[in-house]
């Protein structure tokens, strides 16, 4: 279990009012300590300014408090980056009063939160943060100042100053007993690298070291405020192998499951589906008689602690994800004797099941689901979590006509990877027809390897085809895949019209940075025509395709040639 503490001392020094802040939290709670980590915190008001004391205070405070409100989905960096925003908005607003904004409410902020075995560091203007590290400080911030020819300088970034806010972000692994070191420029201008190390060598008592370095600095002719933090680890949360399997495996796996068989108070009517990782069951509850399903793990994974993580996940992401297009989680009322979860009943079948049946969708049809999977698939993003398996038959078409994103065994969940464990993630999990080539290639995938399995279900519920064919799958490398071409829906579907076609194209595109920014644009291009995209329509075809044209132009003047060589000949 992660253990921290902190040696702070914050003083106003020669001036009349302290205008810096400070403030650290590590939770008592062990839950919330492992998905959010601990803080520490300061901030510098900016003394130009007329409320710089409330600035840094209000900076502080809504910090801490507002990044334990946030997901535990969220990854630390969204989470610090998204409450910074907010806060920089508010004092912004504050400022507004003023004539000028950097005279209202304007303050620095430089903070560390320690999660798992990671340290992540925010900051904005020139409060520093060190590490001091096995008798060595190194620092990790760069000062936020502009100098002038006159040999000043003024504060290039700070809170409450520009709603366009640039933060600076960077983590790095953490080792027992480092120590971050935080202060703001009326400390670090006054005390050298050398007595800062000294003091951190020579004291155990952290407090008492924090206030002999502001003191020292007073003594040193500092005529600012003076703050100084000391964040240490003490112990670090990396959980043993044997302990984290046991947690794992602390409820068995459920006996074979039949017809009439009840389990935890669940009467099970028939199998619904079997694979090789996991059964669905449709199951009766006999208290509410609603009818529900089960899902319950496969006995071929019962020594594989990966696919144990998983499965669990599962249902912890799904309860987490409150949306009408994606499949309900069911709360268990009874105390559980075995490995499974409950999800809601959907009557229907899967997209994948329609287009067995039926063959391709109309594009009416099309667009009357997309809103939905959108809809869905956002639910996702916004607790920034990536669904990863997004194919036709994860998405269930009930008999009323309402689609359910199902299916979370693949899911990504920034919060829990910002955690160490012993058991091996594996980046991908999904179905690789539908899988963006980021993770092909192995590199960081975003949002946007979701916009292509979905662009890629589109391509399929109106084609039956993929959009760059058959062995799209199996292109493992950058040269492979850079071979490939999209293979325009207009040849296969003459009532497609074109830009519905090059809205599609947009969405599977092999480079992410060439995909939509968000799912809302795509969606509203197949809704109604993208000026770009109509325009594309009229080009003739040398301006459209001019390598294809001049290649065609080529053979055609050879066969002509030819010709006229075979006539003068005979």
């Amino acid at each position: 279990m992660l253990k921290v503490r902190c040696g702070q001392y914050s003083r106003a020094g020669v001036k009349a009012e302290n205008q810096d802040a400070i403030g650290f939290y590590a939770p008592e709670n062990a839950l919330l300590l492992e998905s959010k980590g601990a803080i520490c915190a300061i901030a510098d008001g900016i003394s130009s300014s007329e409320q710089a004391r409330e600035a840094s205070h209000a900076a502080i405070t809504g910090f801490i408090a507002d990044y334990f409100s946030t997901p535990d989905t969220w990854s630390v960096k969204q989470s610090g980056g998204k409450v910074l925003t907010a806060i920089n908005v508010w004092l912004c607003g504050q400022s507004q009063q003023f004539r000028e904004m950097s005279r209202g409410f304007a303050t620095t902020f430089s903070a560390v939160v320690i999660k798992s075995v990671t340290a992540h560091l925010f900051h904005v203007g020139d409060a520093r943060i060190y590490l001091f590290r096995q008798h060595s400080l190194e620092q990790l911030t760069q000062d936020h100042r502009i100098k002038l020819d006159e040999g000043k300088e003024y504060l290039g970034r700070a809170l409450g100053v520009d709603y366009a806010l640039e933060i600076d972000y960077k983590s790095l692994s953490v080792e027992r007993d480092d120590v971050f070191v935080l202060m703001t420029d009326g400390v670090y201008e006054f005390v050298t690298d050398n007595i800062i190390k000294q003091l951190l060598s020579e004291h155990e008592d952290l407090e008492q070291a924090a206030i002999e370095l502001c003191t020292l600095a007073l003594q040193n002719g500092s005529a600012d405020n003076v703050s100084c933090q000391l964040f240490k680890i003490d112990e670090l949360s990396e959980p043993r192998p044997d302990e984290v399997y046991a947690r794992l495996t602390a409820l068995p796996f459920p006996p074979e499951l039949y017809e009439g068989i009840i389990l935890d108070g669940y009467r099970v009517l028939r199998e619904l589906h079997a694979s090789s990782t996991s059964q669905l069951y449709l199951a009766i509850d006999t208290e509410t008689q609603q009818k529900v399903v089960l899902k319950t793990p496969s006995v071929n994974f019962e020594d594989d602690p990966a696919y144990l993580e998983r499965f669990q996940l599962e249902e912890w992401i799904g309860r987490r994800i409150d949306n009408p297009h994606v499949v309900r989680i069911i709360k268990q009322q009874r105390s559980r004797r075995f490995l499974y979860y409950v999800m809601e009943y959907v009557p229907g079948k899967t997209l994948q099941q329609k287009l067995d049946d039926e063959g391709p969708l109309s594009l009416s049809e099309v667009r009357q689901l997309l809103p939905q999977l959108v809809s869905g698939l956002r639910a996702f993003h916004r607790l920034d979590m990536l669904h990863q398996d997004l194919k036709p038959g994860n998405i269930m078409l009930s008999e009323e006509g309402t689609i359910k994103i199902i299916d979370f065994g693949s899911t990504r969940i920034a919060g829990i990877a910002d955690v160490a464990s012993p058991v091996e993630r594996k980046k991908l999990l999904g179905t690789r027809e539908f899988t963006a080539p980021e993770y092909l290639l192995d590199e960081h995938a975003e949002m946007q390897a979701d916009q292509f399995s979905l662009g890629s279900i589109i391509y399929q519920l109106l084609s039956g085809q993929l959009p760059y064919g058959k062995g799209f799958e199996k292109q493992m490398n950058r040269q492979q895949l850079s071979r490939l071409s999209y293979q325009s829906l207009c040849l296969q579907r003459s009532d497609i019209p074109i830009w519905v076609d090059k809205a599609i194209e947009k969405s599977v595109q092999l480079q992410p940075k060439r995909r939509y920014e968000a799912l809302s644009e795509f969606q509203h291009d197949l809704q109604k025509p993208n000026p770009a995209f109509l325009h594309e329509q009229y080009l003739p075809i040398i301006e459209r395709h001019p390598l294809r044209f001049w290649q065609t132009f080529c053979v055609v003047s050879l066969l002509l040639n030819l010709l006229l060589l075979y006539q003068l000949l005979g």
